[in-house]
């Protein structure tokens, strides 16, 4: 009996010290995060997590339902690509050609209906807002500093294009198993601008191509600060109500009220993720609209100027949005970390969207190799029927 009794006392002082580092290190984000983490059985989030945070709504405008192809519902998946989608717990894939969908599948109960978290595929979503702030002028140019609108980077160096290609030179801390680092703290903290504070520039800009989410965030406060608005109302009037989106999306904020996570959590679906890939399909055009500059879409899916950190040019990256050539094929791509991918193959004229628990976290030159599985699997279905 004794021996319980000294066991729980150690335990109790171990809470309490536990407690008492994350109030006077300002760490208190810790207790969310092991709510929804360790605590759920789990190591990282789930994709379900609309309700997880306060969020502020995406709005619609007129709705523009995918057309349909008469392929569509009778295209069939080989067997590997099953076993791959029931290996990563795939939630759905979806892939258009030509301005249709030719294939559409969905597992686990969810449905085309289903908005689930896209993860770092906010950052493409960002880059495509600063490229509308750009068009209406509410931004200059990519070679703006920074400063002009967050005062803490003047005289620094820092322009726009170095953020947009996550080559800042800001001591962000991308560690993702780490309860204590950057993206924890992001994530389920509850004040973003206190948190980006505490990071200076401390390396050249544009030198190194080092992703990390902190450089998305702080591009959604420079939008803010250059249009006036929240990043979802700006979303929702220069993109999801132009793209004909055909239901509301969701961006998580760091608190009721407060700033969006831009760096992730823009909750939506798999068609109306579609749309954006069939955005930049149509080079940032809608109907006749250049909702950006042809300018800007050409330096987005082009690889920025930069090296990687083992010293090679930089092949991967232009502005939040992942670049590739693989089987002949010149194709860009928005990806988040469970394996959220909207992939876009301009000589196929597709777009192919999957959405997923788990990613594959080997890498082939960078990539994710599922990303080589899906889009495999997608252009399988066109070669073969």
């Amino acid at each position: 009996m004794k021996r319980i009794f000294v066991f729980f006392k150690w335990i109790l002082i171990v809470c309490i010290l536990f407690v008492g580092h994350a109030y006077l290190t300002s760490n208190t984000h810790i207790f969310k995060t092991l709510k929804n983490t360790i605590f759920k059985g789990r190591m990282a989030p789930p994709i379900d997590t609309k309700k997880l945070f306060s969020a502020r709504k995406v709005n619609i405008g007129n709705p523009q339902p995918w057309a349909t192809d008469s392929l569509l519902g009778k295209l069939r998946l080989s067997d590997e690509a099953i076993k791959t989608h029931n290996k990563f717990q795939t939630v759905a894939f979806l892939v258009a050609q030509h301005g249709k969908l030719i294939h559409e599948e969905y597992w686990a109960g969810y449905s085309a209906l289903s908005a689930t978290n896209s993860w770092s595929m906010s950052k493409s979503i960002l880059s495509l807002l600063v490229g509308c702030a750009i068009k209406e002028g509410k931004i200059k140019s990519v070679e703006q500093d920074v400063g002009d609108y967050i005062p803490e980077y003047k005289n620094t160096g820092l322009k726009i294009k170095h953020v947009l290609t996550m080559s800042s030179g800001i001591n962000f801390k991308e560690q993702y198993k780490n309860p204590y680092g950057y993206a924890a703290k992001a994530l389920y903290g509850d004040n973003l601008v206190s948190l980006n504070k505490r990071y200076r520039v401390n390396n050249q800009p544009g030198k190194y191509f080092i992703y990390l989410s902190g450089n998305s965030q702080l591009l959604s406060f420079l939008l803010q600060k250059a249009t006036g608005k929240s990043v979802s109302e700006y979303a929702s009037e220069k993109l999801w109500r132009k793209i004909g989106a055909e239901h509301p999306a969701y961006w998580s904020l760091d608190r009721k009220g407060g700033n969006e996570k831009g760096f992730c959590c823009f909750h939506s679906n798999a068609r109306d993720f579609a749309k954006l890939g069939q955005l930049m399909l149509q080079k940032g055009i809608w109907k006749g609209e250049s909702l950006i500059p042809m300018s800007y879409f050409k330096q987005s899916i082009t690889p920025a100027p930069t090296l990687q950190l083992n010293g090679k040019p930089n092949d991967l990256y232009g502005y939040q949005w992942w670049i590739i050539k693989y089987k002949g094929l010149d194709i860009f791509y928005a990806r988040g970390i469970n394996g959220q991918y909207i992939i876009t193959i301009p000589a196929k004229d597709m777009v192919v969207v999957r959405l997923g628990r788990i990613r594959n976290e080997t890498k082939i030159n960078g990539h994710p190799k599922d990303f080589y599985l899906y889009t495999d699997a997608a252009l399988e279905l066109v070669k073969t029927n």
